[in-house]
Parts: C-alpha cells; structure tokens; sequence
C-alpha cells in the first residue's frame, strides 16, 4: 500500500479543497444553503478517511515512515487550522460570489493584529499536538515503535519555536492600534452605510 496510501494523501489534499469550492459555489453561486452545508460540513470526512486509510496501511504490516508522518500532519493541521480556514474561505466568497461586504482586513500592527497572530500560533500548537500524538499512535499501532514517523515531528518542533517568535513578538511594540480601523470597528461602520 506504500504508492496507494501516497494517492490517498494526494487526493484527500485535493479533496478538500474540491469540497470546499464546492460549498461555496453551491452556497452563494447557486444558492443551494442546504447542498452547500452538505458539501462543508463532509469536508472533516477527508481526514477520517486519510487516519483510516493510515491504519490500515500500518495494520497491514506497513513500516512506519514518512508517508505516515505526512498522514498526520495534514490531519493535524486540516484538525488545528480547518475552521479558520473555512471562515476566511466563506467570507472571500460571499463577498465575491453573493456581493457581501469585502472582510475587513487585518492591521498590521496593534492589538487586534497581536490577538489575531497569538490565536494562530495557538492553533499551531493544536495542529502539532494532534499530528505528534497521531504519529505516536501509529507508531504504537505498527509495534515497531515510532523513531521513523517522528522524523518529521523534529523539524516541525523548529517550525513551531519559530512560529512563537514570530506570533508573540506582535505583541510587544506599539500599543496604539494603526490608523486603520480593527476589523470589529470596519464591520460596524459597513453595516452603518448600509
């Protein structure tokens, strides 16, 4: 299974983006609200079919390894990151496909920025501790324990320090928002227009 279970990382990559475009085209292009909650909500299916499709290849003897790791690093990080993403999806495309206000965007500095980067770094860490655990776990699963499908954890540890610095030093600094409207104030005042 060592090519197959390469194609179900592929195509469940593909997967999610495919159900998600077909969400939005179907929620705000054609107007289809309930085919369009269909499509999004069996996009968490994509990860439930790339675990099972990991167990199964490790079940049947499969050594553990970096086909493995990728497995659960897209799970951990579709897990940590999933509904952000959709959010922003669903708001770029309501905006473009049903004439929705444009999302506020995001200053560059001050608290809502600081908020906004710390938040994701959390989600990260989310991403991470489930993608080692799932790692862990197959390696327990193989019975030859997990030295080769944590390869990748090292890196992703580096990736993830890195990540902090970078996340939390949005929070020192200026203290005064930009000039900029944060995105609370943009969206009252487009509701105000309206």
């Amino acid at each position: 299974m060592n090519v197959v279970l390469v194609a179900v990382i592929a195509g469940c990559e593909i997967g999610f983006w495919v159900l998600l475009a077909a969400g939005m085209v179907t929620r705000y292009l054609l107007r289809w609200r309930r085919t369009g909650l269909v499509l999004l909500a069996a996009v968490p299916l994509v990860d439930v079919i790339l675990l099972g499709a990991s167990v199964i290849d490790i079940h049947r003897g499969a050594e553990p390894g970096f086909k493995h790791s990728l497995a659960a690093i897209f799970v951990g990080v579709s897990v940590g990151f999933g509904h952000r993403t959709l959010k922003w999806v669903d708001g770029w495309a309501a905006h473009y496909l049903a004439g929705a206000p444009r999302p506020p965007k995001l200053p560059k500095k001050g608290p809502v920025r600081a908020r906004h980067e710390r938040s994701g770094w959390f989600l990260h860490l989310l991403a991470y501790v489930i993608g080692v655990s799932i790692m862990i776990g197959l390696g327990l699963l193989s019975g030859r324990g997990w030295n080769a499908v944590l390869g990748p954890a090292g890196t992703w540890t580096l990736v993830l320090v890195i990540d902090a610095i970078v996340s939390f030093s949005y929070s020192f600094g200026r203290a005064e928002p930009d000039n900029e409207p944060d995105g609370e104030v943009q969206a009252a005042q487009q509701k105000q227009s309206v």
